[in-house]
């Protein structure tokens, strides 16, 4: 079987797709990455064949609203030289899913940690903006698929055409909403984790316990670094801060704080009492793995969700929020760190996500899908 997967670039979306086609070549598979220039090393650490993309923002998350026509002919123009059997893509890398159907190909999407739209039971509250977001989303998949001059679709439910053959999200069914009817097109499988390995460098002083704190995008939010530079000053615990795809550092002089951007994050997570973030996927998926509890502070897209869904998982506290005292801020992080039920519920479903064989189960809905 040829697979092509044509993932989101971006770490958080690579990463995963790239942790499936390890499986798949292993099971003799043949697999090909599409990748832009930033993607590359990952790709060759992972071991996988690549199909490069000069234009490395056209499988930018950051784009993902406007670079979809883009998307399309990326992806099309690999089919038609690849010939594969079945693609495996991201959420919100709407290109892929118009190529894959104007293609007659089969297509596997790799989710977040949590279902971002609405539930199959209409009865239900519509939590989180989920059917604002679905909109949203949908708007730019219709923009993609109208260039591409694919006929209307008639579905039953308006999410179908975003869910592909097999939509496998990377959580576990603890951090959706109570009794949840996800569409049948969706699964959980696990994280689906892989990173590259880190290089051998000096660790962070030792002097105090780490707190890691994973940056997510603001989204008009509020940034976090107010509430950081109150948390780790004069505080417990040092922050050792990934900035992600976030901005430049706002780090106050005297802020106990150690700030870079780094492709790998589970050697820190691994040491640190706890992770703080806007709730995206590979932080919480990373504390989770871990077995630390988190600290959560979200704006917008998919934190909202999540954040909403390890707070209903237990294995979270909520930061307190802009404003609050420097006193709150740091003893969040001090509570949090040393709170056994939080711990306790993060070890539990973190050893439930690490022993449920993410990878297998996600190589297994690829074969599927390619019967």
């Amino acid at each position: 079987m040829r697979v092509l997967l044509c993932p989101l670039n971006d770490p958080g979306y690579l990463y995963p797709a790239l942790a499936v086609g390890r499986e798949l070549r292993r099971r003799a598979h043949t697999v090909t990455v599409l990748a832009g220039p930033r993607a590359a090393p990952a790709v060759t650490a992972a071991g996988l064949g690549m199909s490069a993309v000069t234009d490395g923002t056209a499988l930018s998350v950051g784009h993902w609203t406007v670079r979809g026509p883009q998307q399309y002919d990326a992806v099309s123009r690999a089919v038609r030289r690849l010939r594969p059997d079945v693609l495996v893509t991201s959420v919100l890398c709407h290109g892929a899913l118009v190529a894959a159907e104007a293609a007659g190909l089969p297509v596997v999407v790799l989710g977040l940690a949590a279902h971002l739209w609405p539930y199959r039971d209409a009865g239900r509250a519509d939590t989180c903006g989920r059917a604002w977001r679905l909109t949203e989303t949908l708007k730019h998949y219709g923009a993609v698929r109208e260039l591409a001059g694919l006929a209307p679709r008639h579905d039953r439910f308006p999410d179908t055409p975003l869910l592909g053959a097999a939509f496998l999200l990377r959580g576990h069914p603890a951090m959706e909403a109570p009794d949840a009817e996800l569409p049948p097109a969706v699964r959980h499988v696990g994280p689906c984790w892989w990173e590259p390995e880190p290089p051998a460098a000096a660790p962070p002083p030792a002097d105090k316990p780490l707190a890691y704190v994973h940056l997510g995008r603001t989204f008009g939010g509020t940034s976090l670094w107010p509430r950081l530079n109150a948390a780790f000053t004069g505080g417990t615990h040092r922050g050792v801060v990934e900035l992600g795809r976030s901005g430049a550092p706002e780090a106050a002089a005297g802020a106990d704080l150690i700030v870079g951007r780094r492709p790998w994050m589970s050697p820190l997570v691994d040491r640190a009492d706890l992770v703080l973030t806007n709730a995206t996927s590979a932080p919480v998926l990373a504390a989770l793995l871990h077995g630390k509890p988190l600290l959560v502070a979200p704006n917008g897209s998919e934190q909202q969700v999540l954040a909403a869904g390890c707070l209903r998982a237990g294995v979270a506290r909520r930061l307190p929020e802009p404003g609050a005292p420097a006193r709150e801020l740091r003893a969040a992080v001090a509570d949090t760190a040393g709170d056994p039920e939080v711990r306790a519920r993060a070890e539990e479903v973190g050893g439930l996500l690490a022993d449920g064989k993410s990878e297998t189960r996600a190589a297994d809905a690829v074969e599927s899908a390619a019967r």
